[in-house]
This record gives structure tokens, sequence and C-alpha cells, in this order.
């Protein structure tokens, strides 16, 4: 009973660890295949186009490499050229720390095949250069695994997004034509004021 005991503590005691210590990125495996619908260099406009992305296991691995994932949470990741000089886009190693994706596409329980989710780009994502990862969580949410659409030096298959002005041509021709009006209406207003002055001293 009391060997039983303390299995059960070390078990918990071994959670408690990975849940205070973060995961690195060096200490995940490389053990997913992801790729995005958006070819090299192109340019999709926030609120308006889609990414599709597909993602599955590497066949290439072991049996059993994937028996403790549980989660996969698909995220939309900064490239190096739009981090540089970007202090809240940084990339740092240990996960809990990194900035690097920031924008979640969606998270799905695993499944080693034909996974597929397209998302439409959010309004509010920043104009910059981007590629795409998965990262596989396990049973305590700790990231154990990951894919992306890029190479290991993030310098290829990237793509940019334009996000939204906020601004219309019709706002900012009405905007003009206020502007138009109060002009001439100002003019008008001295105008008809000195006809009256004028008209005053006649009388």
């Amino acid at each position: 009973m009391a060997i039983q005991g303390s299995f059960v503590a070390s078990i918990l005691l071994s959670y408690l660890v990975a849940a205070c210590y973060g995961a690195t990125f060096a200490s995940l495996q490389d053990t997913l295949i992801v790729t995005g619908s958006p070819k090299a260099g192109q340019v999709l406009k926030g609120g308006e186009d889609n990414i599709t992305v597909t993602w599955s296991l590497n066949t290439t691995f072991p049996a059993g490499t994937d028996s403790d994932y549980k989660t996969v949470k698909i995220k939309l990741c900064y490239a190096p050229i739009s981090q540089q000089d970007r202090a809240w886009r940084k990339t740092e190693e240990e996960l809990k720390k990194d900035k690097t994706c920031q924008h979640k596409i969606v998270e799905k329980p695993y499944s080693p095949s034909a996974n597929t989710f397209t998302w439409t780009v959010q309004k509010d994502v920043p104009t910059a250069t981007y590629f795409i990862r998965a990262y596989v969580h396990n049973s305590i949410d700790k990231e154990v695994a990951f894919g992306q659409t890029t190479d290991s030096h993030k310098a290829t298959n990237l793509f940019e997004i334009q996000a939204i002005s906020g601004r219309h041509v019709s706002l900012d021709i009405a905007s003009i034509c206020f502007s138009a009006f109060s002009v001439v209406s100002l003019f008008g207003f001295f105008f008809l004021e000195k006809r009256k002055a004028k008209a005053a001293q006649k009388s």
C-alpha cells in the first residue's frame, strides 16, 4: 500500500514539475507535416482571404511516437523579417515567453491523419510576413512536438498579410465634401454679413 502511495505521489510530482517548468522549442520533436494554402510571396488581405491548413503525423517516425499526443494548436507566426526591432514579437527559447506565434488559427483534438481547417484571416492581424506552425500538446497541455510550413531557418514558404486600414473611399469622399461645404458656408456667411453692414450704412 505504501509503495502504491509513493508511486502515485511521484506521478503527481512529475506532473507538477512539468507544469511549472515550461517546454523549450529545442525540446520539441518535429513530427508533424504541415502545409498551408498560401504560396510563397502571396499577399493576403485581412477580413477577406482564407487560409487552408492541413497537418498529419510524419510516418517515418516509429510507431507509438504520438502515444501522448492529445491536442493540436495551429498558429500564425511572424517571420524573422517582421520581428526585427519589434521586441513584442521576439522569439524566445522558452515557449511560455516566446512571442513568435501570437495568432491562434484553431485548436483540435489530435488525429494522426486527414486534418484540415480553413480560416478567414482576421481583420486585426497586423501587416507582416508569416508562416504557420502547429504545436502538439500532451494530456497536461504541455507542448511536446510541432510542425511548420517553413524550414528550420524560417526562410521558405513565407507569405504576407495586409491588414485593413479601417478607412473607406466613401468615407474619405464624404469627409472632403463636408470640408468643402464648411469652407463655402463660412465664406457665404461673411459675404452676407458684409452686405448687411453696407445696407445698414446706406440707410
